[in-house]
């Protein structure tokens, strides 16, 4: 086995294990095959390029590429004098996964604490209600202090959300010094 040859199986087992485990990201093998293919190139790469290189179609490469872009896993880069687009992957995986989850985690923390919010407003109609029996407040009481413990979480999940974007984080956990 000559020395490219190698490379490319080193590289091969690499992408094949970024494919493999890319659906933490919510995404497809193939679209991480995608990914991991772009990531080892020295040049960005056009739709064609990428389509070749996985045996897949424009489509799939448009739709994958898409995906990646939405994720910030991938950039749309410009070259002088190409016509066509290409794209280079994002290679600071820190800060593809300070991008993914602070996008996905503020999100759902939004949306929950809207949820909750409005659930703490009908529980204070129970409770103040004369009609509602007893037993039917004490519940409501009851939840409300789960609902508030909840959002007391999400204050949490916030603040650590900022700690990813403003970099905070590295503070607490540095990254490791780059090996040459």
């Amino acid at each position: 086995m000559n020395g490219m040859e190698r490379l490319q199986k080193a590289r091969q087992r690499v992408i094949e294990s970024i494919a493999n485990n890319i659906d933490l990201y919510g995404v497809t093998h193939s679209i991480g095959r995608m990914y991991g293919t772009m990531y080892f190139e020295e040049e960005p790469m056009t739709l064609e390029a990428l389509g070749e290189a996985l045996g897949m179609s424009k489509t799939s490469m448009s739709a994958g590429v898409r995906v990646l872009t939405d994720l910030k896993m991938v950039d749309k880069v410009w070259v002088k004098g190409v016509r066509k687009d290409l794209y280079r992957a994002e290679e600071d995986w820190y800060q593809t996964f300070i991008d993914f989850f602070a996008i996905r985690w503020r999100k759902a923390v939004q949306t929950n604490v809207e949820m909750i919010q409005k659930s703490l407003s009908e529980l204070d109609g129970l409770i103040q209600d004369e009609s509602v029996e007893q037993r039917v407040k004490e519940l409501a009481l009851s939840d409300k202090e789960k609902l508030h413990n909840a959002l007391a979480y999400y204050q949490w999940l916030t603040k650590l959300i900022a700690s990813l974007e403003s970099y905070e984080i590295f503070q607490f956990i540095p990254k490791p010094d780059k090996e040459k």
